[in-house]
């Protein structure tokens, strides 16, 4: 960087001297309430050079000569000429344009001036993704765009999180579609935050344009391009922080652990295990163990700039970051690459082009199910040390078959992943004539996934079922790949007082995949480094039935015209036909309309006067969206089952029936309804949304739960898919923003939304009107239900009444063999006994409102942001506790019943036989939180002190992401979930999402 600046330093000297006669204009450019505006193009008029201003809204051009014009040009703000005469300085305001009003918003397949917008659309910038700084993108949304909630599987690093936009519509995929510049993104992990320049939400029907995959919403990403007449810009942004647990667990210390397990032993007749409790002390904390503070960085460079006829921009970052979980063993890191460039070829005819290299390293350790480093954490007793006297990790002993030391599940754990990607869009545009362009275009992605995890020989303690035998090496390597190949016709006239625009297009989407995964057993050498398949005694192959390969395509063909006279009344319609190979030749196509209206209210003369209102649109919205997110010709049955066999001793591999078919399946269907009203007031300083929302999803694409005499139950068999379901979501989205500028020195902002969701299934085709999900215990029924009257995935069991306190309770009761201190359960039916009969709802994973909330100033060179965000009303299953005699507990127990009047809410501890342990609302905790998301402070130099080094901006800052988190649940992360609809919330251990203190530069050239 050191010789780029003197390069450059040298370059303007030598530019300066040669032209002595010309001169430098500066100034400063602001908005109507005297706001900075970033990225104003300032550029000589009739000529390809000029510049756009920085953070503040400063520009400097140079090599200015008398006479010349300056002409001021930003999205929303009428252009302003001036014409220099003898001035070095130039202040501008620019003016909002009222036909433009102060945004243009991406749609699908084109741009629209936010004041016509018919649809709901919510809108990121890239100074609010700045602001918070996010690890990743998905955390650029949660409490900034209404209607949308972030659930993080994992708080490891590379971890996925789960989006869901206004509700969870289906018992399947309920992901939203993500474009990047047009191309479609599984997975955001390759994606740097840092390059994007906005994030658009579509969230009703007028996503449908997107076809089929757009049922559950549509996230549009664009990344940076530069900008046309635009001088070469260099941007660096790196910062490097450290990462803790936000919680640990209060668990009972060696002492009073040892108390509770002598009552345990004592309350069953058994002799106490600890007669010496009182000299034991504080004993391992084993959480201290596992949980370590973790180091986090991020460089990114950027590099744009343009001409009259083209426009560019360079990327390249690397990411790196450990877990606060097993050092070592928990890992991520990213490296990417992108560019964009758009050039005009020749008159009427441009080429666009970008591309995105990601290579990532991830390492993971169990977590988030039974059996994961914290769930043995939590429950290792604390009187064990971590090493034996011989040196050697201690054997968890006594503590069921599933505990065992979390350090030497760590020091035993391999498991490794390398993905290499690369997405490509390139497209041509055709100005026929004036009013009509042809486009055609193609985006790719290519991915490659290379795995390999090692299990050594182990023994973990007598009967435990992580033991291992015979060592074994897994070796992945998967290849996927997709192609998308759109068309498109652009009609765009005015005539009069009218203005319309047609659309007519079509799409090709096709995906593969090749997948391969190895096992070997009894290898030479007990290490991973010389782990090999080849080296292996027993070789086995995950897909020798079949299953290896995958290949999906989708036809569409689609069509939308918008109209609007004056720019006041407004109509947008749309049709789109989608064929899937996911359906049969009979259900293979299907028709989705949707139309949207609006109304510029304050277009109207009896509003114009209003010196309160600035602006107001009412707009609605309905349409049918399909959805076919099942794997591809699941219409047939397929014969890729396990058919192994014993003839003469001798194993033979054969072929069974595999996942039956269903000839009758089609299309999923989502009904749209969104009604809602834009408003500003005050010049624009005040900004209110509302919406309300319903969407109806008919014909629900279900894994239908049908007896094993069908033959389902078999290895590699599966029931078939069916149409066999109605899930309704409605609710209400509210989001208000007010931002003044006080004086030069200071302006603020505060932006505040809010979601209420409710959430309920309509009908369930299923032998018992029932689908079920998800795991708590040992042996017990699946927790979560999908069933008609109740939210997605609730919670179902036991209702508990408080505790028997007295034998002559329990004789008077429905439970004739609890015990005084026991759990006392309601009898639901009024039979007289506690079965599962008298399961009911005890709760709900989904929340039933969120909100987000975020402040703002700057106040001279300092500038402050704060975003947090609410989650309200969502319950969460208590599950990384295993209620083994031996194992350790938190200190609620602390509390427990010892007698009669001691307690009615936390029962007696007992080895002895009891039921306790059943599913129960004992076990379902409020998940209600409000976290600090992020709090960020930053200072920028002043131009002066830093003009004449060739840096143009430096700006440092210090944050901190998940400052803290206000929640009454007990364990490690209120936004514990697996993803699963039927099935979340239930916390086994949840891998917490971590703090991270961050101190960053920001530097412009």
């Amino acid at each position: 960087m050191r010789k780029f600046t003197c390069l450059l330093i040298v370059f303007l000297s030598g530019f300066f001297g040669a032209y002595a006669q010309s001169f430098s204009v500066s100034g400063n450019v602001t908005d109507e309430n005297g706001m900075p505006l970033l990225g104003v193009n300032v550029i000589v008029k009739n000529e390809s050079r000029g510049t756009t201003t920085d953070f503040d809204g400063n520009y400097t051009v140079d090599d200015i000569s008398q006479g010349d014009v300056l002409q001021f040009s930003y999205l929303g703000f009428q252009t302003q000429e001036i014409t220099v005469v003898d001035q070095r300085t130039i202040d501008v305001t620019l003016l909002t344009d009222s036909e433009a009003l102060d945004e243009v918003v991406v749609i699908g397949y084109g741009t629209q001036s936010k004041k016509e917008v018919t649809g709901a659309v919510s809108v990121v910038g890239s100074q609010t993704i700045e602001d918070l700084n996010p690890v990743r993108v998905e955390q650029a949304l949660q409490g900034t765009v209404p209607g949308v909630n972030i659930t993080s599987t994992s708080g490891s690093p590379g971890s996925a999180s789960t989006i869901s936009i206004r509700g969870i519509s289906t018992n399947g995929n309920n992901n939203p579609l993500i474009l990047v510049d047009g191309n479609v993104i599984e997975d955001l992990s390759v994606i740097n935050p840092k390059d994007i320049e906005s994030i658009n939400v579509l969230k009703d029907a007028t996503a449908g344009i997107y076809g089929v995959r757009a049922a559950n919403g549509v996230i549009l990403i664009t990344t940076k391009s530069g900008a046309y007449n635009a001088d070469l810009t260099v941007e660096l942004d790196a910062y490097t922080g450290i990462q803790e647990t936000t919680r640990k667990l209060p668990l009972l210390d060696a002492t009073e652990y040892a108390v509770i397990v002598n009552e345990a032993y004592a309350a069953a007749g058994e002799n106490p295990p600890y007669p010496n409790f009182r000299n034991l002390g504080q004993g391992t904390n084993w959480q201290d163990e596992v949980f370590t503070t973790a180091p986090i960085s991020d460089i990114n460079l950027n590099v744009s700039g343009g001409g009259e006829k083209s426009k560019y921009s360079f990327g390249a970052s690397y990411f790196n970051q450990d877990g606060i979980v097993g050092s070592g063993k928990s890992e991520y890191d990213r490296l990417t690459a992108r560019m964009n460039y758009n050039l005009e070829i020749i008159e009427n005819l441009k080429i666009n082009v970008s591309g995105i290299y990601t290579n990532s390293n991830r390492s993971t350790l169990a977590e988030n199910a039974l059996g994961s480093v914290l769930f043995n954490a939590v429950n290792m007793n604390p009187n064990l040390s971590v090493f034996d006297e011989n040196g050697e990790y201690t054997l968890a002993e006594g503590l069921g078959n599933e505990v065992i030391n979390p350090l030497a599940q760590i020091a035993n754990t391999y498991n490794d992943t390398e993905i290499n990607k690369i997405s490509g869009v390139g497209g041509l545009e055709y100005t026929l004539w004036d009013k009509l362009t042809a486009k055609t275009q193609f985006q790719f992605n290519y991915s490659e996934v290379d795995g390999k995890s090692f299990a050594p020989e182990v023994f973990y303690g007598s009967g435990k079922v992580f033991n291992v035998d015979r060592n074994n090496v897994t070796e992945n390597f998967d290849i996927y790949r997709d192609y998308t190949w759109d068309n498109f016709l652009t009609y765009d006239d005015s005539f009069g007082d009218h203005n319309l625009k047609v659309l007519l297009g079509m799409s090709v989407f096709k995906t593969q995949g090749e997948l391969s995964s190895l096992t070997g057993f009894e290898l030479p050498t007990n290490d991973y480094e010389s782990a090999s398949i080849e080296d292996a005694v027993e070789v086995q192959d995950a897909y020798q039935n079949g299953g290896d390969f995958f290949d999906s395509r989708l036809l569409s063909y689609f069509s939308r015209l918008q109209y609007n006279y004056r720019g006041k009344y407004l109509f947008s319609a749309l049709i789109r036909r989608d064929g899937s190979t996911a359906f049969g030749p009979e259900n293979k196509f299907g028709w989705f309309p949707s139309g949207s209206v609006g109304w510029v209210i304050s277009d109207e003369e009896f509003l114009a006067d209003s010196e309160i209102l600035s602006f107001l649109k009412l707009r609605g919205s309905y349409g049918i969206i399909g959805n076919d997110r099942i794997p591809a010709f699941r219409f047939v049955s397929l014969l890729n089952g396990e058919g192994t066999y014993v003839f003469d001793n001798e194993l033979v591999f054969g072929k069974a029936g595999g996942a039956l078919g269903n000839p009758e399946i089609k299309w999923e269907k989502q009904k749209t309804l969104d009604i809602g009203l834009d408003a500003r007031f005050f010049d624009n300083k005040l900004d209110i949304t509302m919406d309300y929302f319903k969407r109806r999803t008919e014909d629900l694409l279900v894994v239908s739960q049908v007896s094993g005499i069908l033959g389902v139950g078999a290895p590699g068999a599966a029931p078939p898919v069916i149409n066999g379901g109605i899930v309704e979501n409605k609710g209400l989205e509210f989001s208000i923003g007010y931002n003044q500028a006080v004086n030069d020195d200071f302006q603020f902002n505060i932006n505040y939304n809010m979601t209420a969701l409710d959430n309920e299934v309509i009908f369930v085709d299923s032998d018992n009107a029932f689908l079920t999900g998800g795991s708590f215990g040992i042996g017990q029924e699946p927790p979560s239900r999908m069933e008609a009257g109740e939210p997605l995935g609730y919670f179902y069991g036991l209702q508990t009444d408080g505790l028997f306190q007295t034998q002559e309770e329990i004789n008077a009761s429905s439970q004739p063999d609890a015990f005084p201190g026991d759990l006392r359960f309601v009898d639901q039916n009024g039979d007289g006994m506690i079965d599962t009969d008298d399961r009911v709802n005890i709760g709900d994973p989904i929340p039933d409102f969120t909100m987000g909330l975020n402040l703002g100033f700057t106040y001279k060179n300092f500038d402050f942001n704060a975003y947090a965000f609410a989650s309200i009303g969502n319950d969460i299953v208590r599950n990384y506790e295993r209620n083994q005699p031996n194992t350790n507990r938190t200190n609620s127990y602390l509390g427990r019943w010892t007698g009669a009047g001691s307690t009615d809410s936390f029962p007696r501890v007992t080895i002895g036989a009891n039921t306790n342990n059943l599913f129960s609302d004992f076990y379902v905790e409020d998940g209600s939180y409000l976290r600090m998301q992020n709090i960020q402070l930053g200072y920028t130099l002043d131009s002066d002190l830093v003009n004449n080094t060739g840096v143009e901006k430096f700006r440092i800052y210090a944050s901190v992401n998940n400052a803290f988190t206000l929640t009454e649940y007990q364990g490690y992360d209120p936004s514990a979930s697996s993803g699963d609809p039927i099935g979340g919330g239930i916390d086994q251990g949840f891998y917490p999402v971590p703090r991270v203190y961050m101190l960053g530069i920001n530097l412009k050239f």
